[in-house]
């Protein structure tokens, strides 16, 4: 039993998934996504904490106070602002979390203007192109990660 408390933070416009251009984000909601999440996090003995807004400043303040809210991690899907906030990169920093970031589509194999990550030198790692399921290969590889972390402390 991990015992980790991750933070599932998703940006703007993900709460239009399942209406919004289901070509490429699928049919499935956020809802569908946090419920994934939610088990496969409870299946590990993690649990997680799933917030969404539209607003840049909320995301802001979700990620750099996700250390004093007692999470131990962050997944992270900043939707458009992946590829233009210098904010959230900062946040991501002066949160010290290990943070992954997430994508339902595959950023690289889109319009010249997605291929450009602004948070990517902030995160740990990147899963993306999956569907909804990239959010559960996120946490999966998360927890793995600082499963590794608590057994290098104990040396």
């Amino acid at each position: 039993m991990s015992g980790f408390n991750i933070s599932v933070i998703s940006g703007p416009n993900l709460d239009r998934l399942g209406k919004r251009e289901p070509a490429i984000y699928g049919t499935a909601t956020l809802d569908d996504v946090h419920r994934a999440v939610e088990e496969a996090a409870k299946a590990r003995g993690a649990s997680v904490s799933c917030m969404q807004s539209n607003c840049e400043g909320e995301l802001v303040t979700a990620i750099s106070h996700a250390g004093d809210r007692g999470f131990h991690g962050i997944l992270l899907n900043a939707g458009a602002y992946t590829h233009t906030s210098i904010a959230l990169y900062d946040a991501i920093r002066a949160s010290a979390l290990p943070t992954v970031e997430v994508h339902i589509s595959n950023p690289d194999g889109r319009e010249p203007f997605r291929r450009r990550s602004r948070i990517a030198p902030a995160c740990m790692a990147r899963v993306a192109g999956f569907g909804p399921s990239s959010y559960v290969l996120g946490l999966i590889g998360l927890l793995g990660h600082l499963e590794k972390l608590r057994s290098d402390e104990r040396g």
